[in-house]
Parts: C-alpha cells; structure tokens; sequence
C-alpha cells in the first residue's frame, strides 16, 4: 500500500449511509487492509471463485471500486460497525459488464462480510440501506449469486428479490434474482 494513506477525494464525495448498526462509507486507503483479510479467507470466497483473492486482487477491486463512483455515480461501501469500528464487510451497487446469459439488465447489487460478521443480520441491514439509497438509481435491481450460497440467497429474499433464472458464470452454477419495484409491478 502506498506511504501516504490519506482519504482520496473520490471516497470523500461518497455519500456515507448509516443504519441502526452500521455505518457504510466510500473505500479508502485505510480500508485495504481489512479488504485483504476478508479477501484472502477461504470461508469467505468459498462461493466467490472458491480461492482467495491476493493483495493485488484485492488492490485491483479496491480501485474498480473507487472507479466505478468515479464513473457511475454509485458503487460500493465499506460497512463498519457503528460502535467499535470494526469492519464488517462491503456493500454495493455496481455494473459489472459480466459476460452472462441471459445479461443482467438491471444495476447489481452485491455483498461481502467478513467471517466474524456473519451470521449477524449484517448483510440485510446493509443491503436494504444500499437498495433505499438506490432508488434514485430506478426500480429494479438484479443479483447473481452461486447455487449453493445459501445464505446470501436468504439476504436477497429478505431484500425483496425473486429469482428470476438458473445460469452459470465462470464455468459454476449460479441464479440472478431481481427486485422490482415499478409502479406497474405494484397493481
């Protein structure tokens, strides 16, 4: 990581979202570090590629991150407890541009905790901060998530999404689920 650890612009124009429990602010320099913890546990990428990312991996995610509000408008958040500051994961909404068919034709929504945060309501608490910030985004939104992930399917549930089909990506079974939230859905 670089000598100089101060906050980037980027992160400081990032609107900061603050839940009962958590608070959810733009990525900096200071975060990499427990990006890199969360990245490299074998539990916490089982579902996401199956290996754990490396320090450049993790680099390389932490500036597509502050890319894409550069360039989006949105993106995502780091998650932190609101009492001890411990950190707790990242939370956001992105467009990947995946090579998937059928193609995500909605802004995604994606999470990642830590271990030690899981388990915990966490990731629904912050997904649901995430979709409430998004509606200036539109109505729908869309997920990929692996087959066997039980538990982020869960989240998506209790957030409102509904699958939508069975794919694969990268080679691996996976499912997109989509929110929609359009008036004409509505009647």
């Amino acid at each position: 990581m670089p000598s100089n650890s101060r906050p980037c612009h980027i992160a400081r124009m990032i609107p900061e979202l603050v839940t009962e429990r958590l608070t959810m602010s733009g990525p900096t320099l200071a975060d990499f570090d427990d990006s890199v913890a969360m990245w490299g546990d074998p539990d916490v990428v089982k579902h996401i590629g199956g290996k754990p990312f490396t320090r450049e991996e993790v680099w390389s995610r932490l500036l597509r991150y502050v890319g894409h509000w550069s360039l989006m408008g949105h993106g995502f958040w780091v998650v932190r407890d609101r009492m001890t500051r411990n950190f707790v994961g990242e939370v956001g909404i992105a467009q990947f541009k995946r090579q998937l068919e059928p193609p995500l034709d909605a802004p995604e929504v994606g999470w990642v905790l830590a271990t030690s945060a899981h388990g915990k309501g966490y990731a629904t608490e912050a997904v649901n901060a995430a979709l409430a910030w998004g509606n200036r985004l539109g109505d729908r939104f869309s997920c990929l998530i692996d087959a066997g992930n039980v538990a982020s399917i869960r989240v998506a549930q209790k957030c409102g999404f509904q699958e939508r089909t069975r794919t694969t990506y990268h080679g691996e079974p996976a499912t997109i689920f989509v929110l929609d939230r359009s008036p004409a859905r509505e009647l």
